[in-house]
């Protein structure tokens, strides 16, 4: 079944033709525009051509690393870029999201998930333009202009760095932010401040919007990586 309701074009750099194949097949049966690329230069010109809504990008490519293609996208592109790779040790991962990349899959993959984080990075795509004030997400109600928090109706008092992490995460929604990044934007030069207070601050918060710690509903944790809002 079609589910992009306008053209939406994709650029796919990936070495493995089988996978190559596999994901263009998923990708036009759902209504997405792929355009293919097997090396990062490649993969490069092509996203110059065609100015793409997403890129889906492995990072073991045979000509280039991964990370050298999202530093030189990003010196020029505000594109979303999905990593797509086999390589799963969390330093990885830091360092893709670190260098620009919104979203990070380690191979073998569900494709039911995958096309839901392109969905939802698609859609935050076309948020970024203009940045709403008022989120309404399930049960809550976020304005970020007054700082303030409903849950089920009912207003819920938080500190000024529960409101920081809330609005940093709400703001970039349905994207991993690396501990590190959080850690800047939340603490910015505050010495002594480790991974360890964010925890902290992130079970205080999820305690707030009434989370179930085992089966959050709207602060999802990426294992070794950070954090992303659904």
């Amino acid at each position: 079944m079609v589910t992009a309701t306008t053209t939406t074009h994709i650029v796919l750099i990936e070495d493995e033709a089988a996978i190559r194949k596999f994901l263009r097949l998923s990708l036009e049966a759902n209504g997405y525009h792929v355009h293919e690329a097997r090396t990062g230069e490649a993969g490069l010109a092509v996203c110059v051509e065609t100015t793409p809504d997403l890129v889906i990008l492995d990072l073991g490519l045979p000509d280039m690393d991964g990370h050298a293609v999202i530093r030189r996208l990003r010196a020029w592109s505000a594109v979303p870029i999905v990593i797509l790779s086999v390589r799963s040790d969390e330093r990885q991962k830091v360092a893709a999201l670190d260098a620009g990349a919104n979203d990070y899959v380690t191979k073998p993959f569900g494709i039911s998930e995958f096309l839901a984080r392109i969905r939802v990075l698609l859609r935050n795509k076309g948020r970024d333009t203009v940045e709403s004030v008022i989120h309404e997400v399930g049960d809550l109600r976020i304005d970020l202009h007054e700082h303030r928090l409903w849950v089920a109706g009912d207003e819920v008092r938080l500190t000024n760095k529960e409101f920081d992490l809330l609005g940093l995460l709400v703001r970039k929604r349905g994207h991993v932010l690396t501990h590190r990044q959080i850690l800047d934007a939340v603490w910015g030069e505050e010495r002594g401040v480790e991974t360890q207070n964010l925890r902290v601050l992130v079970a205080a918060l999820r305690h707030k919007l009434g989370e179930d710690p085992a089966r959050p509903r709207y602060l999802a944790t990426e294992p070794g990586v950070g954090y992303r809002f659904c």
